[in-house]
């Protein structure tokens, strides 16, 4: 018989194979009420590993975002409540509104409310460019569009990576604040800005 040195041993286990033998032993000889018993601690075992490889899945699922700057600084907004993103064009001031809405947009015939970030979150301002896009967010109650200063594209996050706020993103940015990426970039929480009755422009009396 060839001796199998223990740097050469396969520790893989046939676990049915496991079993099998588990019963057989029972069935030919073992106390009465061993196999139940055995079956039972299995089963118990499978389901527990069940719920941990289903937690991990949960764990390791990727959000995606749209990535944009603002004022030197980059956020995130999650694709999900993410409708498109517009050129920003043909702006036109809303009088009366309040002074973190920029003006409204007209997107093949629908008519959006336009939020200046900067204004809403007393970042500093450069001013408009070319560059500047509209992301129009959408919930089923709610959509209007957010500036960007440039949109960097789209990436991905495991929510388990996401970091923290820091401390010195405090005041109005906490409250819409999910969590840091690795690389710094500012998570926003796009469902809770859309359910802000703060964004919800009514007419100005007549």
């Amino acid at each position: 018989m060839r001796k199998t040195s223990p740097s050469s041993r396969d520790h893989r286990f046939d676990w049915a194979e496991i079993r099998h033998r588990l019963e057989v032993s029972l069935q030919s000889g073992g106390s009465p009420g061993g196999e139940g018993k055995v079956k039972e601690i299995l089963h118990a075992r499978a389901r527990a590993l069940s719920q941990e490889s289903a937690q991990v899945r949960r764990d390791e699922e990727a959000a995606e975002f749209v990535e944009f700057t603002l004022a030197a600084e980059r956020y995130g907004v999650e694709t999900p409540f993410v409708r498109e993103v517009y050129p920003l064009r043909d702006l036109t001031p809303l009088p009366g509104a309040p002074s973190f809405v920029l003006g409204i947009i007209n997107v093949r015939g629908e008519i959006l409310s336009v939020i200046d970030l900067k204004t809403f979150f007393d970042l500093p301002h450069h001013g408009l460019t070319d560059l500047n896009k509209a992301i129009v967010l959408h919930s089923p109650a709610m959509e209007f569009a957010i500036l960007a200063d440039t949109i960097l594209g789209v990436n991905t996050i495991s929510p388990r990576d996401l970091r923290p706020a820091l401390p010195t993103l405090t005041g109005i940015r906490e409250e819409y604040l999910k969590g840091l990426t690795p690389d710094g970039t500012v998570l926003l929480d796009a469902g809770r800005l859309l359910d802000d009755h703060r964004m919800v422009i009514r007419d100005a009396p007549e």
